[in-house]
């Protein structure tokens, strides 16, 4: 459980600063008060699934509860979005059990003339994430679009992610922006059935606004990529060219498309190749209703359950979240990846290409008892197939889960100075 640590060394910490402010000696002052504004949501719930995989059933129960916090300063804003809690089986042995926890805690400065943001992504999961902020199925936890890199599915297999962001951007006129953007990304395997990576980028963009509705952007990318314990290294660029067009004040859609190459230190393992970088995608927000599409084709370090040094992934992510009424709401997510190692030489001297095809989708409602709790049930399916050699613990055939649970979920609180 090492990975953990972090984590709850996070609470450890707040709960003795709390144990500290008690000092019944002495009469608190206004400067001895904690400052702290914003406003706090937290959820508590729990939920018992059934999965069904390779012919056998899995009984699981989930405690699990979630929170998010924002600071309400217009110039250096503050966030963090919390999802965790325990599986435990009761019967079967397919299914997941064991901790899954993931944070995101994002810190802005917004100026005049310039912004900078910083966010550290870390999760713990049991499995490849699929849907909701959580990444388990069936958990019901806060709604999230973001993905992680590890594209093959797969059952009982502990990864930890952890990825830093930032970016600056300046602006150089009333039209045109410049920013320089950077990540650094670590996953982990801790029992050993994955392939470890390391990687970071950094690139330029450069914005040019043509109207209040639409504007065109270009940037530049280079990653380096290496892999525990292999002295195999990739490098990769890309350039791209793109617009972005409001369409409404509903509906908005991005595209960018351009040339990427890649090239490793053993052309044996990662052969030196270009390609197509695309990224699209389309937002629509309205009062009830929340939808998005994203499509993205790239070369990526490593796709974890697959045992190639780089891969070329092909993956689409559709979300929907429509409010029925003041008490039901429901959920839909759905993706599909498609990752295709890259050619590399076997002992005949000549090339092949492994292909995997993974799915899955789920839907979910979530109906309100009264003013503090709610019933939710939701539905998830999986299904993978590959001509690739893949982890044993990646999903073959068709992996279902059926949900039901009950959750607390109290007002937010607002702090204020």
């Amino acid at each position: 459980m090492r990975p953990c640590y972090p984590l709850l060394a996070i609470f450890f910490i707040a709960s003795a600063a709390t144990e500290a402010q008690v000092v019944p000696a002495v009469t608190p002052g206004p400067t001895m008060l904690p400052v702290i504004s914003g406003t706090l949501h937290f959820d508590l719930r729990y939920s018992q699934t059934a999965q069904f995989y390779q012919n056998e059933t899995t009984q699981s129960a989930i405690a699990s509860g979630d929170a998010a916090y924002a600071s309400p300063s217009l110039t250096r804003p503050t966030s963090f979005v919390y999802s965790g809690g325990d599986m435990w089986n009761f019967s079967g042995n397919n299914g997941e059990s064991g901790v899954f926890q993931h944070l995101t805690v994002s810190q802005g400065f917004l100026m005049r003339d310039w912004t900078f943001m910083l966010t550290d992504d870390v999760s713990y999961m049991p499995q490849s994430p699929t849907t909701g902020f959580s990444g388990i199925p069936g958990v019901g936890s806060l709604p999230s679009s973001s993905t992680s890199s590890q594209s093959i599915l797969t059952l009982n297999s502990r990864s930890v992610y952890n990825t830093v962001t930032a970016s600056y951007t300046q602006r150089l006129n009333h039209a045109t922006s410049l920013s320089l953007n950077g990540n650094y990304e670590i996953m982990r395997f801790p029992d050993g059935n994955g392939l470890e990576s390391n990687q970071w980028q950094v690139g330029p963009q450069i914005t040019r606004r043509l109207n209040a509705r639409n504007s065109i952007f270009g940037q530049y990318s280079y990653s380096r990529s290496s892999f525990p314990g292999y002295t195999v290294t990739m490098n990769t660029q890309s350039a791209q060219f793109g617009g972005q067009r409001n369409w409404s004040r509903r509906l908005s859609t991005s595209a960018s498309a351009g040339p990427e190459w890649v090239q490793g230190s053993d052309s044996a393992q990662i052969p030196s190749s270009s390609g197509l970088e695309v990224n699209a995608n389309a937002t629509y927000q309205a009062k009830s209703t929340t939808a998005s599409l994203i499509y993205s084709q790239a070369t990526q370090a490593s796709a974890g359950a697959l045992a190639s040094f780089g891969t070329r992934n092909y993956d689409t992510t559709a979300g929907l979240t429509r409010q029925l009424g003041r008490d039901l709401s429901v959920n839909a997510t759905a993706a599909y990846m498609r990752t295709r190692g890259l050619d590399v030489v076997n002992a005949t001297n000549s090339k092949y290409t492994g292909v995997t095809n993974s799915e899955y989708g789920g839907v979910s409602a979530t109906r309100r008892l009264g003013r503090y709790f709610d019933l939710f049930a939701s539905y998830t399916a999986s299904k993978q197939l590959s001509s690739s050699v893949l982890s044993a613990k990646a999903i073959n055939g068709v992996s279902q889960t059926v949900t039901f649970g009950i959750g607390y979920s109290p007002r937010e609180m607002h702090f204020r100075k």
